[in-house]
């Protein structure tokens, strides 16, 4: 009797075994098609991500080779290239209306900007991002997101005797308490942290870049007030809180969410 008893045992443990398996095959192709999606409806243009890890007892999500394409008609087809990022989620909450982060870290991200005419790829993204478009699905709250290691580089028209590339790099980038008063989603999320990312562009490169694309490049300022009050709710109080984290990225982004981001020479 009691080899049959182990037989069964074991049967039973790689069931188990493949049923978990399955699950988190089934969540790894869930949560590519979900970034996908959401990223593809917040940027106007295709997002895609080669692999994702989702790990559903341990808490974790791991990400490799996100993109960002290009608007068309730009030489440089990929705007955003992220190498990885590592999620700690709260497990608890996933089942729940409201989804706890507890961090988010995007490391080694490649922005390529090109310039076309008096216009740029970036540009050209954030100026479609949507103003009267609330979040909506899953509410996320996420404890602490910063991105590091981005480096920028941006294809200039072409001048006689002059360089037609520039590359630099960003300080790193640091937000808290994200979604903690206000609606955010896959989403509104992927248009926020690009929206940082540009500001840091226009602030850091004021030095290397011309002004016509530094200008554009802090224009998005207005975007990003506007987007404030769709993810927080509208109003002023809004505006307020995504300027608190958008002074960041100007001065190293370390000291908590403060302040505004305006390139040099433009402050009101």
């Amino acid at each position: 009797m009691r080899k049959p008893f182990k037989s069964v045992v074991l049967v039973l443990v790689v069931v188990v075994f493949a049923a978990i398996v399955g699950i988190d095959f089934l969540a790894d192709s869930a949560v590519r098609t979900a970034i996908r999606r959401a990223g593809t409806r917040a940027l106007k243009v295709p997002v895609d991500v080669e692999k994702a890890r989702l790990s559903i007892f341990g808490g974790t999500l791991g990400l490799e080779s996100l993109t960002v394409a290009s608007p068309p008609g730009y030489d440089q087809t990929t705007l955003l290239d992220l190498s990885r990022g590592a999620i700690e989620v709260d497990t608890r909450s996933l089942l729940s209306d409201e989804v706890r982060i507890r961090d988010v870290r995007l490391d080694g991200m490649t922005v390529f900007v090109e310039q076309k005419g008096l216009d740029n790829n970036l540009h050209e993204v954030i100026r479609s991002l949507p103003r009267d478009e609330r979040a909506s699905g899953k509410k996320l709250v996420i404890d602490h997101l910063e991105i590091t290691n981005v480096t920028v580089n941006v294809k200039l028209l072409s001048v006689p005797g002059q360089p037609d590339t520039v590359a630099f790099k960003l300080a790193p980038i640091r937000m808290t308490d994200l979604g903690r008063n206000e609606r955010l989603d896959v989403a509104t999320l992927t248009s926020r942290v690009l929206l940082a990312v540009a500001l840091g562009i226009a602030e850091q490169g004021g030095g290397v870049l011309p002004k016509e694309m530094v200008s554009g490049l802090s224009g998005v300022l207005d975007k990003a007030i506007d987007l404030g009050r769709i993810i927080f709710g509208g109003g002023q109080d809004g505006a307020s809180s995504l300027q608190k984290g958008a002074g960041e990225i100007g001065r190293g982004i370390t000291e908590g969410l403060k302040g505004i981001v305006k390139p040099k020479g433009q402050e009101e």
